[in-house]
């Protein structure tokens, strides 16, 4: 039986993990569990799989679970999160906190040698470096739940890395689809909100919303393939059946399709080698009919041009675009913002940027930290205008 641990369990990706972990508990047992600050549901999921050790935000969040459970032992703060990432005795690490705040427990897993399945693609975007560094020192397996990069995981298994040409990574483009920059400027959060396709948290379905997203799946794609950026290409696919395709050296195609469903990823990663049965609904392409794809517009989406040159300049830049991203997309559900001001407010920060090269983790938290700080000081410019 393998033994999971879950790092952000009341998430979108926790939730989807824990159900397909209670459709097989022949398979899986629930070891460890950490979680923000919704005490309600969290209550809920440690009764239900009762985990030996679990973490929450901070010490009044744990002060307030402890009466509320008996029999496991309860951490806090970055470091108990990162103490349940590292549990001895798991054998398996989902990593699916959202944004900066899952890469200390993420690295904290690898370097415990732990096999990870990865839903926290910042943690690579940020600091891929010393991740992909570490997990090779250590022995640490990291298998990605991204519907994409597990698309093209399972596409390359087993080949040679001079038999790919490129990869292709889908998007569904969101809810903004074809509209043009001016339409975008009437946008209210709840339009930005109504993903399509896909059921995700807020901050990811704004970074859909924007294309943001897939510009930090290419980075993430960067370090988990090894390939250069300009090997990575986008398409929007509004159907998101097609999750991503690899073009091989002799410009034959392979892809990956499923309906668009995030448990299909997760039990392939919570089971691999294997596969489970029916993890996720049939896919019936009669009934779909067509399939279409098209060029992303960069120019009414920019971000995803700023994560190409992001990515080409590499060290301190990643973590400054990751970091100025996370502020912006933070003042627009705030309402502080439009939605056409998120990719200002980025560009703005990685223009005031110097970049530096990445020696240790110190250097990125750095980069985080000023560039917190400075899209803060853009926003409120933003709203003195306005």
């Amino acid at each position: 039986m393998k033994k999971i641990t879950i790092l952000g369990s009341t998430g979108s990706i926790g939730q989807s993990t824990l159900d397909v972990v209670s459709r097989n508990r022949e398979n899986f047992r629930i070891v460890a569990l950490s979680a923000g600050r919704n005490l309600d549901l969290f209550e809920q999921q440690i009764k239900s799989f009762a985990p030996d050790v679990v973490a929450v935000a901070d010490r009044n969040t744990a002060d307030s679970l402890s009466k509320r459970i008996n029999g496991v032992e309860i951490l806090y703060g970055t470091e108990g999160i990162s103490q349940v990432a590292a549990y001895e005795k798991s054998d398996f690490v989902v990593s699916a906190i959202v944004g900066f705040a899952g890469l200390m427990p993420t690295l904290s897993a690898v370097k415990a040698g732990k096999t990870i399945g990865l839903a926290n693609k910042e943690s690579l975007v940020v600091a891929g470096e010393i991740v992909m560094a570490e997990a090779a020192r250590t022995g640490s397996k990291i298998i990605p739940v991204d519907s994409e990069h597990s698309a093209i995981f399972q596409c390359i298994e087993g080949r040679k890395k001079d038999s790919i040409r490129r990869i292709v990574l889908t998007a569904s483009g969101g809810p903004f689809f074809g509209k043009s920059k001016s339409e975008l400027m009437k946008v209210t959060v709840e339009d930005a909100l109504r993903h399509p396709n896909w059921d995700m948290g807020r901050k990811i379905s704004i970074d859909s919303a924007t294309l943001m997203n897939k510009g930090l799946e290419v980075i993430e794609a960067h370090h988990l393939f090894g390939l250069s950026p300009d090997d990575i290409d986008v398409l929007i696919h509004p159907q998101s059946i097609v999750h991503s395709m690899v073009e091989f050296k002799d410009r034959s195609y392979m892809a990956q399709l499923s309906v668009p469903n995030m448990k299909g990823p997760i039990a392939y990663a919570l089971s691999y080698p294997e596969r489970l049965e029916d993890s996720i609904p049939s896919l019936d392409l009669s009934k779909i009919g067509k399939l279409t794809f098209h060029k992303p517009d960069t120019e009414s989406f920019p971000c995803l041009s700023y994560a190409y040159e992001a990515c080409r300049e590499g060290g301190t830049m990643l973590a400054v675009l990751n970091a100025a991203n996370e502020v912006a997309v933070d003042a627009f559900l705030r309402r502080a913002i439009g939605f056409n001001d998120i990719p200002v407010i980025i560009k703005s920060a990685i223009q005031l940027h110097k970049r530096k090269s990445i020696s240790g983790i110190e250097d990125v938290i750095s980069a985080d930290t000023w560039a917190r700080q400075i899209s803060k000081e853009i926003v409120r410019d933003f709203r003195i205008k306005a």
